[in-house]
């Protein structure tokens, strides 16, 4: 595939004027092509769904999610993971991002190094990539060698392949199981992808580390129980999350929290049972971390 056919390096007809605009005009130009982005990620959720699914199973096995791309797309797979830790309190090893360049590519920008076939089998080689793993080629234009040589790596180890490109790429059907194409049509400066393309990216991997967490058990409502509070304010959010899942006086909420250690899935599922820390723990693991289920199987055995 070359440039001139690539969707992403298009020129857009909609924005030949903007260097001409004042700066209005010339926001609202970007602004237009943005909300193209929502509706182009909308037309593929059936396959954010599939991997969704694929990876909470994987992961249920012991299984990791990676994210490996070049340049913009690295980037955001490394902003999604990182942000996994405090958000869901996953640890960090369960979802992690890899770069083109390693970290230093990270501030820097090193475009020759995404043309290294060899580079991205040996990163995930040096993750040690297992069959129960989950990888996630990153990749605008679809045809990054970096990525392509992670996900053949990937496909001979038996890991789960995922494709997230922003030009249709059947020719990979062989060493991808599922593409996820979100077509957002040419930039609004041509070729750069660090905008439409970019932004498709990061809402499909917040679509899909957001779901798959859920399916863990990482979720109660639309709580994040499994938050990690380990500073002032994550402390205070813990409290909240307490008193809106229960609805609990907040001397008890507080006396709980500091009993498990501000674990916040236990403490809703003490108050809520009414049990003790070791007997909802046990309950909590029976329940495969599930606060719901938990609750589900302390009202069945009543």
């Amino acid at each position: 595939m070359i440039l001139d056919e690539l969707i992403t390096e298009g020129r857009n007809p909609e924005t030949m004027d903007i260097d001409r605009l004042d700066t209005i005009e010339m926001l609202k130009k970007i602004n237009n092509e943005d909300k193209k982005v929502a509706v182009a990620v909308e037309k593929v959720i059936p396959s954010i769904a599939k991997a969704v699914d694929s990876i909470a199973e994987k992961m249920k096995k012991g299984g990791r999610l990676i994210y490996i791309g070049a340049g913009t797309s690295g980037r955001i797979g490394i902003l999604d993971a990182s942000e996994c830790p405090p958000t869901f309190g996953t640890d960090p090893g369960l979802v992690i991002g890899i770069i083109a360049g390693g970290d230093k590519a990270i501030r820097n920008a090193m475009e020759n190094v995404e043309d290294d076939v060899e580079a991205g089998r040996q990163d995930l080689i040096n993750v040690n990539l297992t069959v129960n793993d989950s990888v996630i080629g990153i990749s605008a234009s679809g045809r990054t060698p970096y990525v392509i040589g992670a996900l053949q790596y990937a496909k001979q180890v038996g890991a789960l392949t995922i494709g997230l490109f922003c030009n249709p790429n059947e020719n990979l059907s062989n060493i991808i199981d599922i593409l996820i194409t979100p077509v957002v049509g040419p930039e609004v400066i041509m070729g750069s992808t660090r905008m439409k393309a970019g932004t498709a990216q990061k809402l499909v991997l917040n679509m899909i580390s957001t779901s798959v967490m859920i399916k863990m058990g990482k979720v109660y409502s639309n709580l994040m129980v499994d938050l990690q509070a380990n500073n002032e304010k994550l402390m205070e959010r813990a409290k909240r999350i307490v008193k809106l899942a229960t609805g609990a006086e907040e001397r008890i909420i507080e006396s709980i929290l500091n009993e498990t250690n501000y674990n916040v899935k236990l403490t809703i599922l003490m108050i809520v049972t009414n049990l003790d820390k070791d007997r909802a723990k046990q309950l909590l693991d029976v329940a495969g971390g599930y606060i719901a289920e938990a609750i589900k199987l302390k009202e069945d055995r009543n």
